[in-house]
């Protein structure tokens, strides 16, 4: 009897320390959600400043409009940025992504090439006969993320540099409007789209005088588009991490249901076991103050 006893206090011991466990990683997936998204809030002002550089830009008489379908050779393939997760317990979070960029780029002509941003959305590319470039690890923190992106930047435009790819499509997990939700999108960040530059063009400036770009104008809008990228980056990560964490959110919350109940009924049986003990032994005292001596 002593022994059952035992060996439940022990199990719930080890239940209530994962409880802590699972609570301590329910509240550091809610406090990153918070700084995820309030960073993509307050990037809102700086890709607004970028745009307003790109619209002087192609509102000068020098500049044309930029070539916006990638010119055809057997060579050159489509380049792919796809973020996903290094860590588990975050539900179908990879692999639902992984099935939208494998369903997407299939309708895709030509060759790719894929930078994956995590090794549990490497493993599940893999199998695809999608050829993966290299693998990036996931940011652990909002200071970590410029240090990624810049290194995708300087990738993506040595790729372009050497004529390895022509375009580049990006594919994340984006927060939905329902809490602990989101979904899988994707954008073409180059060639850049013909309609988006023609609205950029017709936007009206925001005074009177006419803009103008400080020197070569076609250096300046390299510069502003390569700000483009690093912000359309910034913000892809920034939303994948936001998704991430409110998907580990829900898992958490899901497992803490889970291990209560479990904590629940271990307690209860534990009890009962131990008023059978009560019961045994009291039963045991009173038979021997009734035997005859």
């Amino acid at each position: 009897m002593s022994d059952g006893i035992e060996a439940l206090r022990h199990r719930i011991d080890s239940t209530a320390d994962l409880q802590s466990v699972v609570r301590t990683m329910k509240a550091l997936s809610a406090s990153n959600i918070g700084q995820y998204e309030r960073a993509v809030h307050a990037l809102e002002e700086y890709n607004r400043t970028v745009e307003l550089g790109l619209m002087a830009c192609l509102r000068q008489p020098d500049v044309p409009l930029l070539v916006t379908e990638p010119q055809p050779a057997a060579h050159v393939a489509t380049g792919v940025i796809v973020f996903g997760t290094d860590q588990g317990l975050v539900g179908q979070f990879n692999d639902l992504l992984a099935d939208y960029v494998t369903h997407s780029l299939s309708a895709l002509p030509g060759d790719k090439q894929v930078w994956v941003v995590g090794e549990r959305m490497r493993d599940r590319l893999e199998d695809s006969t999608l050829p993966l470039v290299d693998l990036l690890h996931v940011p652990n923190s909002l200071n970590a993320v410029t240090a990624l992106v810049g290194q995708l930047v300087v990738a993506v435009e040595t790729a372009r540099e050497r004529g390895k790819i022509s375009g580049l499509y990006l594919y994340h997990n984006r927060p939905g409007e329902i809490s602990g939700h989101y979904e899988p999108v994707n954008q073409r960040l180059l060639p850049l789209d013909a309609a988006w530059q023609q609205h950029l063009r017709a936007q009206p400036w925001l005074t009177n005088k006419l803009p103008e770009t400080l020197g070569s104008s076609l250096q300046t809008l390299a510069a502003l588009i390569r700000e483009y990228l690093f912000v359309s980056l910034f913000r892809a990560c920034a939303e994948s991490l936001a998704s991430e964490n409110a998907s580990r959110l829900v898992t958490m919350q899901r497992a803490e249901k889970n291990i209560g109940e479990m904590l629940e009924g271990l307690t209860h049986s534990y009890h009962q076991l131990r008023q059978e003990g009560i019961d045994a032994e009291l039963f045991d005292i009173v038979a021997g103050f009734d035997s005859p001596s």
